[in-house]
């Protein structure tokens, strides 16, 4: 497959076919599309020309918060809606993607702190019988294969992506899915290799994973998320949202291009319970970099399960598009200039997340935007990582 092709059923496998910042604000409007503590702080540079490359490069609006650990920048480029000089607000609810999947980590890392399951415990152990057939087997998959996409599971979004059209998006676009279903829709494919043996990036994988973290808490894994981080963070504008299709306000609309040359169509509304575990979750700015900064700053995982998350292997099936990135457990890392970040992309249809932050969890930036598809995913994922890369090494 293309370096697109592939990119674009994995990163956009979602698309159906104290600190500084609790002074925000406190922070002045700038007419550049940034605003800063000092209107004259050079660190929204980097930022703020990395937004407009985007915009400039067909996202149709974005929104960013980058922070160095004393000081919070949000900046925005483009508008909230085709045809309009309405800026994204800084305060927009947008569908994080695949991030979830970090939540879920998380969760699962926490339980195993906790002693009620095991890294090495196998979907077996918990879903007795689900995982079988056509070469599939879960006594041969355990926790740390799912968490790493090591399991070599079949992505259930490659049914559901293949020949996805303008019309299958207005048939679909509020349709649920139980998990039992989508498995089931995996493991009708043989794997694609046996455990262990390869990497390959797979919904499935945090499917099972939530299915898994129910069985073993009573409570399904939106519960745990929110009473586990949540609640503790206060990131009170983030939620998991079941069958309800669209978002709440502030939110810029969501757009994606279904075929080359085609002009972008509104899709914000679309029932997210198909993605679950593995992309539900809707965030803003503020909240998801509390979350990104917490996480890498120790407040949610004992530093043996840190290093458990952060044992990296080659995301082999992406190095053609990023070189050098590599997966732990429901996070990735990405070389840079000045050593390399961790993060986790997201994408569901309209809307696209990115993310970074260091090892203490002190420097981190989060980006929305606002469109997917139409734009050369390869070009855009260059822009993308040259602004993160631009913000992480700012001074460096």
């Amino acid at each position: 497959m293309s370096p697109d092709t592939i990119v674009r059923l994995v990163f956009a496998s979602l698309v159906l076919v104290g600190c500084a910042e609790d002074t925000s604000p406190n922070l002045d409007e700038r007419s550049s599309g940034a605003r800063t503590v000092q209107e004259d702080d050079q660190r929204a540079t980097p930022l703020q020309r990395g937004l407009d490359r985007l915009h400039a490069g067909g996202v149709i609006g974005v929104v960013a918060r980058g922070s160095d650990g004393v000081r919070v920048i949000d900046a925005r480029s483009g508008s909230a809606r085709r045809n309009s000089t309405e800026p994204v607000a800084f305060e927009s609810q947008f569908r994080m993607g695949s991030n979830t999947k970090t939540f879920v980590a998380v969760v699962m890392l926490q339980l195993v702190d906790e002693g009620k399951i095991r890294l090495d415990d196998t979907v077996d152990r918990w879903l007795p019988g689900l995982v079988s057939g056509h070469g599939n087997d879960g006594k041969k998959i355990t926790m740390r294969h799912l968490l790493q996409h090591t399991s070599g599971l079949r992505d259930y979004s490659d049914d559901l992506l293949e020949d996805f059209t303008e019309k299958d998006y207005y048939a679909k676009r509020f349709q649920h899915f139980d998990p039992e279903e989508l498995v089931t829709t995996a493991i009708a494919h043989e794997p694609k290799f046996a455990p262990g043996t390869g990497w390959s990036y797979s919904n499935t994988n945090y499917t099972l994973a939530a299915m898994i973290i129910e069985k073993v808490t009573g409570h399904d894994w939106s519960t745990e998320v929110r009473t586990r981080i949540l609640e503790p963070l206060q990131m009170w504008h983030t939620f998991e949202p079941g069958d309800w299709a669209d978002l709440p306000a502030p939110h810029a609309q969501g757009y994606n291009s279904f075929s080359a040359g085609q002009p972008p169509i509104d899709v914000t509304l679309f029932n997210m319970s198909w993605g679950g575990a593995a992309g539900s979750l809707i965030t803003t700015t503020e909240d998801l970099t509390r979350f990104w900064r917490a996480l890498q700053g120790g407040e949610l995982l004992s530093p043996a399960r840190m290093a458990e998350m952060h044992d990296t292997v080659p995301a082999t099936e992406l190095h053609a598009v990023f070189p050098g990135l590599r997966d732990g457990l429901g996070i990735f890392w990405s070389p840079t200039r000045c050593g390399g970040f961790w993060h986790h992309p997201g994408d569901t249809p309209g809307f696209s997340t990115r993310n970074a932050v260091n090892d203490g969890g002190t420097r981190s930036v989060v980006l929305s935007e606002n469109t997917t598809g139409g734009v050369s995913v390869a070009s855009r994922a260059k822009d993308e990582l040259q602004l993160l890369e631009d913000v992480m090494c700012a001074d460096r």
